[in-house]
């Protein structure tokens, strides 16, 4: 089976996205399926037209004239659609499988009309509740609720549709598209990256200064959804009850430099380390430092519907997890058996909790041991890679 995935980005960007890009990439490629990706004129790293990056192809997408939106989104599926339909001559996919943005949806539709190719719409977050996540956009706007009906269409018009959790399925199926035409597959981790948490690294903990420390960290990207100016306004409340505490925060993004004003006007400045973006061989290390992974994320539409990477990864590498009571991660977490579950946007809240943790450890090794059997059973991307091949065969046997 030949199978062309068209992209908003991939590596040598290092994102979430990128990232579930690469294991699904891989694990297909482990099934002894050909693949190969497209990624649009948003793919902003420097490159060629035809790029190898860890054993994977990806064909590029050159950007086309500048112009306001929506022209701007207009000439990027023009521009995006005629790529894909040159890949197409020249990789001979079986079919087509489209990863969100709608961008990417609306494009791959019109090459799979013309040539015939079956298309797998796949869903990793609405556009429209991304963009108010990402603080581009407003929920209500006229622009929100075109994307809607952007996104609503590319679905109803895909040959099948892959989300990856069930708040996208259940949002889907209230706009209309048919229960059995939509498949979750779920966030995952490729245990082969993730699968072997090393020691403590005491060399890079003493060049931090958290020896003798109990940390508190966050590996990700720095979006206001996120909700860390909220686990920054809890640190002083949680000094006070573990005065060893400290907050490491590694990685970067948009709310970077505000986060940073913030931990500058608080009094426990020297109690939060930034540590910026490290390559992605490097994250091990320093998840090897962190006792609680925190994950405080906002309630909104957003949260509530999708879930996250990062909390799956902290799980497979044996860490406690404690994350806010939002719709995405009550998917991956069970309070209190695999983490722990506290009140969004309420830093008094997330203090007490992160203090009882740490407070009672008594029972860590009982919730990191449930965690990772969670991931290895359920979230593992060398199982996970099974439900792809059920859309695809069902495709396969239509199209006969």
């Amino acid at each position: 089976m030949r199978i062309l995935h068209i992209l908003d980005h991939s590596l040598p960007m290092h994102s979430g996205y990128a990232f579930r890009t690469r294991a699904i990439l891989k694990a297909e490629i482990e099934r002894g399926w050909a693949v190969a990706g497209v990624t649009g004129a948003r793919h902003s790293a420097v490159g060629p037209p035809v790029e190898s990056v860890d054993g994977l192809t990806f064909y590029r997408t050159s950007e086309p004239a500048r112009g306001a939106s929506p022209v701007r989104e207009w000439r990027e599926i023009a521009a995006l659609a005629e790529r894909i339909d040159e890949v197409v001559d020249i990789f001979r996919p079986d079919q087509l499988h489209a990863h969100s943005p709608v961008l990417n949806a609306l494009a791959a539709l019109r090459v799979a009309r013309r040539r015939g190719l079956p298309l797998v719409y796949e869903i990793r977050a609405f556009w429209e509740d991304a963009a108010v996540g990402n603080g581009t956009g407003h929920e209500g706007s006229a622009r929100y609720f075109l994307t809607r009906l952007l996104e609503t269409h590319a679905a109803r018009s895909a040959d099948a549709v892959v989300v990856i959790c069930e708040g996208l399925k259940r949002d889907l199926i209230l706009r209309g598209i048919a229960a059995d035409k939509i498949t979750v597959a779920p966030n995952g981790v490729d245990l082969k990256l993730f699968g072997n948490p090393p020691p403590a690294d005491a060399a890079l903990a003493r060049s931090l200064g958290l020896e003798d420390s109990e940390v508190i960290g966050f590996i990700g990207s720095f979006y206001d959804y996120e909700g860390l100016d909220d686990l920054i306004a809890a640190m002083p409340m949680l000094v006070a009850l573990r005065p060893e505490a400290h907050l490491l925060l590694v990685g970067g993004g948009p709310m970077e430099e505000a986060l940073r004003a913030q931990v500058e006007r608080s009094r426990f400045a020297d109690h939060i380390h930034f540590v910026g973006r490290v390559p992605h061989e490097e994250v091990e290390r320093y998840y090897s430092l962190v006792d609680v992974l925190a994950y405080p994320r906002k309630k909104m539409r957003l949260t509530d519907l999708v879930t996250p990477l990062k909390p799956l990864e902290a799980m497979a590498q044996r860490r406690m997890v404690a994350a806010s009571d939002v719709g995405g991660h009550r998917e991956l977490i069970e309070d209190g058996v695999t983490g722990t579950l506290f009140p969004p946007g309420d830093p008094a809240a997330l203090a007490a909790s992160l203090a009882d943790l740490l407070a009672h450890r008594a029972g860590w090794d009982e919730r990191r041991a449930a965690a990772r059997r969670f991931v290895e059973r359920d979230r593992n991307w060398s199982s996970n890679i099974s439900r792809y091949d059920l859309v695809y065969q069902s495709l396969m046997a239509r199209a006969v």
